[in-house]
């Protein structure tokens, strides 16, 4: 049982710099969650805070409803994973995993299964004999990940633990910490800046943006109902396309273009006619044939899909990913329409909608 829950949490340094602001989060026994936004968006302080590396500047952090707000981090019953590892040369591999709990003067024959039983679970068993100079990368994040599981703590935090990873090192060591949740169902607390990692290993996922959370949901909650233009853009790659358009007779007109709206969507945006309206469109969203057009200049080809890249009306950019091969020249007006639009505010970048559109 390990329910985390971070209250009202603000981080102010001693420049009056402030980090995080009012950050709000439960976190419910055996949950993924996954702080994600740009670099100094505030999401590896929030970890720190929790972790006990950083002070907390106000609000309160509760374990299982025990305030542990003033605790030092070696009494949190938590584990951290870093980015750069933190492993001991001079140590092996299985002196590396045991080390936490040889401090802690357990006796050797539970520290000899519990390291054996975490080697097992993270495939690292003919490697125990060994010096991290000697692993590789992934295998590496693998001990890391090995000598938090040992110390069975209430809560594991991962701090970017696969930015050091090249691609197809990322995407092997993403599927193993899916696979360990899974197997320990475990609370933890991931922090990236990779949507990817978000989107494939969060039960529900934080956005953040210069301090502040933007959404709290699942993967597709954010990809589907994201809840501002931050949100949207961040969330979802390639990025979703943006136009500046104008709502005015049911019609929505962009610069050099109109874009078709059904009933529902001219009643979400009634009590906005004569204003303007961002309007942001998916590149998967976009479908080959329809009343609308844009004007290629050059075609990404990733296999089973392509991106085209454009203009469209007087020159907005515009991107279409499509399920084929496709090969347009530069200057070529590939006929599209919009499966699927979503409406912002200009003024609070906020989502305008109504429950159920």
């Amino acid at each position: 049982m390990a329910e985390l829950q971070l209250q009202h949490l603000d981080k102010i340094y001693d420049n009056s710099v402030q980090a995080v602001y009012d950050f709000n989060l439960d976190v419910k026994d055996g949950e993924l969650i996954v702080l994600v936004g740009p670099s100094g968006c505030g999401k590896s302080t929030t970890l720190r805070m929790v972790a006990g590396l950083e002070d907390i500047s106000a609000g309160h952090l509760l374990l299982d409803g025990k305030d542990i707000t003033q605790a030092p981090a070696k009494d949190r019953d938590m584990a951290m994973v870093f980015q750069n590892y933190a492993l001991y040369g001079h140590m092996t591999i299985y002196e590396n995993m045991a080390f936490s709990l040889t401090l802690r003067k357990e006796n050797p024959n539970v520290i000899h299964k519990k390291v054996l039983a975490a080697a097992e679970i993270l495939d690292l068993t003919a490697q125990l004999n060994k010096k991290p100079s000697q692993l590789s990368g992934g295998q590496r994040q693998r001990v890391a990940m090995g000598r938090a599981i040992v110390r069975n703590p209430k809560v594991f935090l991962f701090d970017e633990p696969l930015s050091n990873l090249d691609a197809k090192l990322r995407s092997a060591t993403r599927r193993e910490i899916l696979l360990l949740h899974k197997r320990l169902n475990a609370t933890m607390l991931y922090v990236t800046h990779d949507q990817t990692e978000a989107l494939t290993l969060a039960d529900r996922i934080v956005c953040m943006s210069m301090g502040h959370v933007q959404q709290i949901g699942t993967p597709l909650e954010l990809y589907d109902r994201p809840n501002n233009t931050f949100v949207a853009t961040f969330i979802g790659l390639p990025p979703m396309n943006m136009f500046n358009t104008v709502f005015e007779n049911g019609k929505l007109r962009g610069k050099g273009f109109e874009v078709p709206l059904n009933d529902e969507q001219r009643a979400v945006l009634a009590p906005y006619n004569g204003k303007e309206i961002i309007l942001g469109v998916r590149p998967e969203d976009i479908y080959e044939g329809g009343d609308m057009s844009f004007r290629a200049s050059i075609n990404e080809n990733l296999g089973m899909t392509t991106l085209v890249h454009g203009n469209i009306g007087s020159g907005e950019h515009i991107t279409a990913k499509f399920r084929s091969w496709t090969a347009y020249a530069a200057g070529d007006e590939v006929a599209v329409h919009f499966e699927r639009m979503h409406f912002f505010d200009p003024e609070t970048t906020n989502a305008i909608r109504k429950e159920g559109i």
